[in-house]
């Protein structure tokens, strides 16, 4: 039966069908009728994977406007539009749509994964029904169908090999570098491709129920929450429960010392709108987004913003061997001869037995090595290609005087059958495997006295970067852990040659979360087992990055805070990832790290001026209330201040930053606690000038109006170049950006207080004064910060 099905033509039988023409009457009953593919294919569905269900496009837009952060816009919205200034209210919805959009993108990702994973199934698939050979879309396979493997093909579902050979491409499923050879009794999957020979296969499995089809479904449940939302959220719920409780305080004490209406309502939506952090999102996206664009012109792409602020927090990067730490392609890297012969001679031999072009990987191994050593082939030999059933290939070479030698290179515990082989050759090749080779031998002598010349391993080598990357993410804080398919020995082989330490784990058993960072090395992981093991880590408390390059880590990828695709990465992986490395080598890594630090950095400047600030205004309309007996600030003044204000902060996402040292976390608790104590400071010197205008130099409401505004503007510059440093104030150069800003701040608003634009107009001694001591307060908050951040570990 094996022969007669391996030989028949793939073609529809005539109409009404019986049995392709030569088909032995026993092998009418091989494969199933049409009605038993019917019931099974109502049973158990398509072969296909279902589409991500995520309600509809109206629904998932909405979500993105009802979300916490949203809301808080949308109510500054409001608030602009009540006070008039439509322009303000624009700026504010134009960002709030934004925001909704990038999240709308976002996720798109999961669902252009799992498109790019469907575009690697076969579109038909030869199938026997009714004892016919016929070809039929794969989505029509079942459980229990009989298909055909053939060369160039995709493999249409999981299968079982019942008889023939086949060599297996599994790379952009399992990540396996080499070919596999398969015969019967072997199991492959959806998605496999066909590099050499016929075979003749079971279905198994079909649609959700294949090793596709679960990464498929992996890869759509994926999901880790970005710290940055997480951070944005906390701060805004910190400030909104402070200066809520503040505001309503300060409206309490308002009615009770019978402010009239007129002034109350115009100080409640000063209060409320002091409280919220506007510009908030707006820094974060920018300031990811100019570290995205830096990124993109070192070779490394961003598809998602929140992942350059992940890289920023990233603890523990998880990294494929194949392709990733590696080059993906097998290279000879030793050739041992036995007595008798040299190096040069072996490798000579296995050119020989090695064919002058095409696929096999062992070969072109071989063909670049022999061409390194100036080495060609003999024209006058007759080569049989490697044949799984024997797992060898031969050459024989013809003398001139006729005689003839065979030269035979294959599986070693096959050569070696062949072979009058010293004892030391076993011990040899035992040890080449041992460190992770695949160990061929070297056979040469008529047929039937043949002597083994020598060994030839192979290995797919790391990339020349990868020690020095690996290295220098251990000094920032990074510790790197290989998660791969390969066996142990192969992995540990290479964790050695690059660099990686600690203890090694084999299987898909997953550590529990107390243990899971013991380990440097996971070998014979499935693609469940990657995306568990980051899930482990997460649950460990870290945030985690996975480097990958194949199918089989995209759902590694989703989930993980840091999905990375090499630059040879699968359409699968790079549709997962949120950052993909468009340049050979691993350096990406470390400049998306790098970037994202820095990015961090100046989020964190606008976060700690805006809480300490925002913190600040609300107790200052308190006290000036008790101190006037009014509003210190009108509803115009209140917009300048916050429009000068979030130009200057917003301008840190361009200033000069040093990247952290280590991985950075959003300690909220720690940030609005020196917040406090900064805005304390500083709201006593802002009473202080107050009451200087008040009692001292017995200026009106409207000119108290002014010089608080004044007030605001400057201690709000000394404020900020306190906080874009953890250290003195004095340690790093402001960007050309930020001065700018700086400058264009310090001249617009005291020049519109000096002449009396918008405002009561304020004499220039005074706006003078004013600045003098905004500088002598950089100073105290400075020395205020170094103690706070140094208690605080925010240092």
């Amino acid at each position: 039966m094996a022969s007669t099905l391996l030989s028949e033509p793939i073609e529809p039988g005539p109409e009404g069908g019986g049995p392709v023409q030569g088909a032995a009457a026993a092998d009418q009953e091989f494969g199933l009728s049409s009605e038993e593919a019917r019931q099974r294919l109502r049973a158990f569905g398509p072969n296909a994977t279902p589409d991500v269900e995520d309600g509809s496009p109206v629904l998932r837009v909405a979500r993105k406007f009802l979300a916490p952060v949203p809301l808080l816009l949308e109510a500054a919205i409001v608030l602009q539009l009540v006070l008039g200034e439509y322009v303000e209210a624009l700026m504010i919805a134009v960002l709030l749509v934004f925001n909704a959009v990038l999240g709308l993108f976002q996720e798109q990702r999961a669902q252009a994964a799992i498109t790019a994973l469907k575009s690697r199934l076969a579109l038909d698939a030869a199938v026997r029904r009714d004892g016919v050979w016929q070809t039929l879309p794969a989505a029509e396979l079942v459980p229990g169908d009989v298909i055909k493997l053939t060369l160039g093909g995709v493999v249409g579902a999981d299968v079982r090999i019942v008889e023939g050979a086949v060599l297996l491409d599994q790379s952009m499923l399992t990540g396996e570098s080499m070919p596999v050879d398969a015969g019967p009794g072997s199991v492959t999957f959806a998605g496999v491709l066909v590099r050499r020979g016929e075979a003749i296969a079971e279905v198994e499995a079909t649609g959700a129920r294949t090793k596709f089809g679960r990464t498929a479904e992996l890869v759509r449940t994926a999901h880790a929450q970005s710290s940055e939302q997480k951070a944005i959220f906390r701060i805004v719920t910190y400030l909104a429960a402070v200066n809520g409780a503040l505001a309503a305080a300060l409206i309490g004490y308002a009615v009770s010392i019978h402010l009239p209406p007129g002034e109350i309502i115009p100080l409640a939506l000063i209060a409320i709108l002091a409280s919220v952090p506007v510009a908030l999102p707006a820094t974060f996206t920018l300031a990811t987004a100019l570290g995205a664009q830096a990124l993109t012109r070192r070779g490394v792409l961003p598809t998602r913003l929140s992942a350059i602020d992940e890289a920023a927090v990233m603890t523990i990067l998880c990294v494929d061997k194949t392709g990733t730490l590696t080059r993906n392609e097998l290279a000879l890297m030793a050739t041992v001869p036995m007595a008798g012969f040299e190096e040069a001679e072996v490798l000579r031999l296995a050119r020989l037995a090695s064919s002058d072009a095409g696929p096999d990987p062992i070969d072109s191994a071989v063909r670049a090595a022999a061409a390194g050593a100036s080495i060609e082939p003999e024209p006058s030999r007759s080569l049989v290609p490697f044949d799984p059933a024997t797992k060898m290939a031969e050459a024989t070479i013809t003398d001139p005087t006729g005689t003839t030698v065979r030269v035979v290179k294959g599986a070693f515990a096959n050569v070696h059958a062949l072979t009058h082989s010293p004892a030391l050759a076993a011990t040899r090749a035992a040890e080449l495997e041992a460190q992770g080779f695949r160990v061929l031998g070297v056979a040469v002598g008529p047929a039937v006295d043949m002597r083994l010349a020598g060994l030839i391993a192979f290995s797919d080598p790391p990339r020349h970067d990868t020690a020095s990357c690996i290295a220098k993410l251990r000094d920032l804080g990074v510790k790197v852990v290989m998660v791969t398919g390969d066996a142990l020995a192969t992995a540990t082989a290479v964790g050695r040659a690059v660099g990686l330490e600690g203890a090694t784990l084999a299987g898909s058993t997953i550590p529990d979360r107390a243990h899971v960072g013991d380990y440097a090395i996971f070998a014979g992981v499935l693609p469940e087992d990657k995306f568990a093991l980051v899930k482990a880590f997460q649950a460990a408390g870290h945030a985690v990055g996975m480097c990958g390059d194949g199918a089989n880590d995209a759902p590694a990828l989703r989930q993980a805070q840091v999905g990375i695709a090499v630059s040879t990465a699968t359409d699968v992986a790079k549709s997962a990832a949120g950052i993909v490395l468009t340049e050979p080598g691993l350096d990406g890594i470390l400049n998306a790290v790098i970037a994202g630090r820095v990015a961090f950095q100046r989020i964190l400047t606008y976060t700690l001026r805006s809480i300490t600030h925002k913190i600040l205004q609300v107790l200052f309309l308190a006290i000036g209330l008790v101190i006037t007996g009014h509003a210190i600030l009108t509803p115009l003044l209140m917009v300048i201040s916050m429009i000068t204000g979030d130009f200057l902060a917003m301008s840190s996402t361009t200033d000069n930053v040093r990247p952290s040292p280590a991985p950075n976390a959003w300690r909220i608790g720690s940030l609005t606690l020196s917040g406090i104590v900064l805005g304390l400071v500083d709201l006593a010197y802002c009473v202080g000038v107050l009451a200087t205008g008040a009692y001292y130099l017995n200026f009106d409401i409207n000119t108290l109006r002014t010089l608080t505004l004044v007030t605001l503007v400057c201690n709000g510059q000394a404020l900020f170049y306190v906080v874009r440093e953890r250290g003195r104030l004095w340690s790093s150069r402001p960007s050309a950006v930020v001065l700018a800003c700086s400058a264009a701040d310090l001249l617009i608003v005291p020049t519109l207080a000096v002449r009396g634009i918008l405002m009561a107009p304020l004499p220039l001694r005074v706006v003078l004064c004013i600045f003098a001591a905004s500088a002598a307060l950089a100073l105290v908050l400075d020395l205020v910060k170094v103690t706070v951040f140094r208690r605080l570990r925010l240092d």
